[in-house]
């Protein structure tokens, strides 16, 4: 550990229903055109990534669908889609199984710059471990870095992800290195993290390290309800001041790499996985925020819509909020009509540009993504 932690330093140096939400004014329209027009690029239920061939079709259809941002997975199931010094140093898994001789991160950067489409690298998983796999290859060599929930048991939320502790220093570091080698070894535009990073499901914060930081901090150990406001708080801005510090260090490994951020809508994302991305954004700890407004009607997606536009604290920082669209996920895909309509919804609320989830909706949808979404 003490190795690892060595190495690290090193490295860093050089849903709920629509209800919840009340509806607010529409801001000021602005002028068409800024913004960014956005895609996620995932490595499951999609071959997009599975050849360097794919990639290159990949881009030439998010060119042909207007999107000026793709935010590439490079983070998930607790492996690495490019060539990672870190993993393969500490779990002798330098990429993902089905990737190896290959670098996924540099051919879509590579043809992405071709058509002048800025490349993000998103770290999916952030601060799980695994999914159904008890912590997998990570929690097996360092048991410490487990989340706990206040019966002792591995932090598992209901989709099977298995957590790190995103409070502890080492879970920390440890994510910081692998976002800081990407940043130092690749020409990306942007890093992003997502519903899990920075994030904890609320049930978390039992395990010894975090009992005893509360204790230091407040003099008496956590309450056993996981909802308590000042509890909840404590999670939230530590895994706040997280942001603040890696945001810091992107920006001085490299000053013009965008740190983004795509979290779950407020407030269900803090009362659910300590997000307060309100606050991020008041506190500049990322360039712009992403919440994932899915929603399946026009009715429900307008509320939600106006409710994030009224979470933002400073009205100066409304250009930094956009709006995460849901196109396609499993058997579901919205329709042309759908998507033309929610886009339309951001431009009346002054949102002016979003990130469609995900890349194979463009192509079930390439009737308005090529011509009318480009206008927009």
């Amino acid at each position: 550990m003490k190795k690892f932690l060595i190495f690290l330093s090193a490295l860093i140096v050089s849903c709920t229903s629509s209800n919840d939400y009340p509806p607010v004014q529409p801001v000021v329209k602005p002028t068409v055109g800024k913004g960014i027009k956005g895609v996620w690029v995932t490595n499951v239920a999609s071959p997009a990534l599975s050849s360097a061939a794919n990639i290159k079709e990949t881009v030439r259809v998010c060119k042909e669908s207007g999107i000026t941002d793709i935010y590439v997975v490079v983070w998930n199931k607790g492996r690495t889609l490019y060539p990672s010094e870190i993993m393969n140093k500490e779990f002798g898994i330098s990429i993902m199984e089905g990737y190896e001789g290959r670098d996924p991160l540099l051919e879509m950067i590579t043809e992405a710059h071709k058509e002048t489409i800025k490349v993000h690298a998103w770290f999916e998983y952030g601060f799980a471990a695994s999914n159904n796999q008890q912590g997998g290859v990570i929690l097996k060599k360092y048991p410490l870095w487990a989340a706990k929930d206040k019966t002792g048991a591995l932090l598992t939320s209901s989709s099977g992800f298995e957590w790190m502790n995103g409070i502890n220093p080492d879970v920390q570091n440890f994510m910081k290195s692998l976002i800081l080698e990407v940043v130092k070894k690749y020409d990306v535009d942007g890093i992003q993290g997502d519903d899990r990073l920075p994030a904890m499901p609320i049930a978390g914060g039992y395990d010894d390290y975090t009992v005893q930081l509360y204790k230091r901090e407040k003099g008496v150990n956590p309450p056993t309800s996981e909802n308590d406001a000042t509890w909840k708080d404590w999670r939230a801005n530590k895994l706040t001041e997280f942001l603040g510090d890696l945001y810091k260090a992107v920006k001085a490994a490299k000053s013009t790499v965008i740190v983004s951020m795509a979290p779950s809508v407020h407030p269900w994302a803090k009362d659910n996985y300590l997000q307060d991305w309100p606050t991020w954004l008041d506190k500049k700890y990322c360039d712009y925020v992403i919440p994932q407004i899915y929603r399946y009607d026009l009715s429900a997606y307008t509320q939600t819509l106006k409710a994030q536009v009224g979470y933002v604290k400073n009205s100066a920082d409304l250009s930094k909020l956009y709006a995460g669209v849901l196109i396609q996920s499993g058997t579901y895909n919205a329709t042309n009509q759908f998507v033309e309509q929610m886009v339309n919804e951001n431009r009346n609320n002054g949102v002016t540009g979003e990130a469609f989830f995900f890349f194979e909706g463009l192509k079930y949808n390439s009737d308005y993504f090529t011509k009318t979404y480009p206008k927009k």
